[in-house]
């Protein structure tokens, strides 16, 4: 469902793209329920609810996404080169990015406006396959890259080059490269650790690896990472941020390195970074007010 500009309400300075899985009625419904809200502060000149419409032509100073993660993921995707400072209201289950109430979001569109807000950005990465030489195909991504084994789900092996180098052959049923934001997502449910959003690195991580000794390795985002697996399987492929890229074949080269692009996410106050952590990963403990209580 996608909707066309409007007139601009009085008073109006920001112009705002509206996004969201539309496929959701609890997201059309909030959507709808806070659209007044929204005109307070900016003029909607695009809402699009099945990410449909091609955002690079469009001049809007935010993106507000309705959803979870996913729907800040495919926003992402579908800014490309274009990015704009995104406002996530989390209508998800965990929300890591997405993670402001619904009912905090008139006062951050407020101060938003006002220029209080600072705008954080973030890592992204650029997939390309190589194949025998020339791009077969080209994906730019938030969370991870990975590499999957694929049907018949035999255990296959990894070559990994930084900067041309070889560093080692995995043997195992996956391999991931992810940045900081991927790094509660896949990554994590693999065994990788936890790197804060800002930081400018990648984690590689073998998925089920073979021998005990591969551990993850996190290392700076200025190089170029390289998969290469010689045998794939019939259903080997490259995953990004969770959708398939495109199928391997003997001597492909798949090379991920750092993006010109930045995904742009607007602090909300009292969102720190391990209160995020804490709330959405369930981590025990109970914190003391200073009164001591």
């Amino acid at each position: 469902m996608s909707e066309k500009p409007q007139d601009d309400p009085a008073g109006a300075t920001l112009r705002a793209i509206l996004l969201g899985s539309g496929d959701r009625p609890d997201v059309l419904a909030a959507a709808e329920q806070l659209r007044p809200l929204v005109e307070r502060y900016a003029r909607i000149v695009v809402s699009d609810f099945d990410f449909s419409e091609d955002l690079s032509a469009i001049q809007a100073d935010l993106a507000i996404v309705f959803g979870g993660d996913g729907s800040i993921l495919r926003a992402a995707h579908q800014m490309g080169s274009r990015q704009l400072p995104v406002i996530a209201v989390n209508l998800g289950k965990l929300g890591f990015l997405a993670d402001l109430n619904p009912a905090e979001l008139g006062h951050v569109l407020r101060d938003f406006r006002a220029g209080e807000l600072p705008v954080i950005e973030h890592l992204m990465f650029e997939c390309c396959v190589l194949r025998q030489g020339q791009v077969h195909c080209r994906q730019l991504g938030l969370n991870e890259v990975a590499v999957q084994a694929g049907p018949p789900f035999a255990i296959m092996g990894v070559d990994l080059y930084v900067d041309s180098e070889l560093v080692t052959t995995y043997s195992c049923d996956g391999l991931i490269v992810s940045t900081p934001v991927g790094s509660t997502a896949h990554s994590l449910s693999a065994g990788g650790p936890i790197l804060r959003k800002a930081l400018q690195a990648f984690v590689i991580l073998p998925i089920s690896p073979h021998t005990l000794t591969n551990r993850p390795v996190v290392d700076s985002a200025d190089r170029v990472y390289e998969l290469v697996v010689a045998r794939p399987n019939a259903g080997t492929s490259v995953v990004v941020d969770g959708r398939v890229t495109c199928a391997l074949k003997p001597g492909d080269r798949v090379r991920v390195e750092k993006a010109a692009a930045r995904f742009k996410l607007v602090a909300a106050p009292g969102h720190s970074y391990y209160r995020t952590l804490r709330e959405k990963l369930g981590w025990g403990g109970r914190l003391q007010r200073n009164d001591g209580s």
